[in-house]
């Protein structure tokens, strides 16, 4: 099965879970990831707003937003193809970047550098036991991540957030892809880095 086919397989997967199966999953997420080591000793998260069946991280965003300065991706206006986070706050502004994705508006001084944080949060439609990770295919968390797989930014921990359901034996992986040393679903912590 190519890439392309394991996406539309998992996403359909996804989309049949109920909307109560959906916030169950959540509910038991949070839990699981609120109880991780790393994020005790975090100050600022990376996340990310759900579309979609997507496992749910609105509960997730305001509680992270409570005990840690929270970062939220929009799509960089200059590098293409890049993400950049901003700080949320009280004043933010919302608006539907060109996918319907709410983002932040833009604003310089909000602007949180990935060597700033410590944990950064990770969509995905798949994900293996060598921790690969198939996403929706525009590639923007591995360019965002390809200076990280490098060496850089060596105090960040990116970690993918998923349904047991997109667990799957072998993501086919392209160069550029980048792994995850981390996954996090209700039932389990996958780490990876040993």
């Amino acid at each position: 099965m190519n890439r392309q086919q394991l996406r539309q397989q998992l996403l359909r997967q996804r989309g049949q879970l109920s909307t109560a199966e959906r916030e169950h999953a959540a509910s038991a997420l949070r839990r699981q990831l609120l109880a991780l080591p790393e994020l005790r000793q975090a100050n600022t998260i990376g996340s990310y707003h759900s579309i979609h069946a997507e496992l749910p991280t609105h509960e997730l965003n305001l509680e992270l937003i409570r005990n840690y300065q929270l970062a939220l991706p929009v799509l960089h206006p200059v590098v293409k193809g890049h993400l950049l986070f901003l700080r949320q706050h009280e004043r933010t502004i919302w608006r539907a970047n060109r996918f319907g994705i709410a983002e932040p508006t833009l604003r310089c001084p909000d602007i949180i550098p990935l060597q700033h944080m410590q944990i950064l949060l990770v969509p995905l439609v798949g994900f293996d036991a060598m921790g690969n990770r198939l996403g929706m295919g525009g590639g923007y968390y591995d360019r965002t991540l390809a200076s990280w797989r490098k060496g850089g930014y060596p105090n960040l921990l990116p970690v993918g957030l998923a349904y047991e359901c997109q667990q799957v034996e072998r993501i086919p992986c392209a160069a550029w892809d980048v792994p995850l040393p981390m996954v996090v679903t209700p039932a389990k912590v996958w780490d990876f880095r040993s």
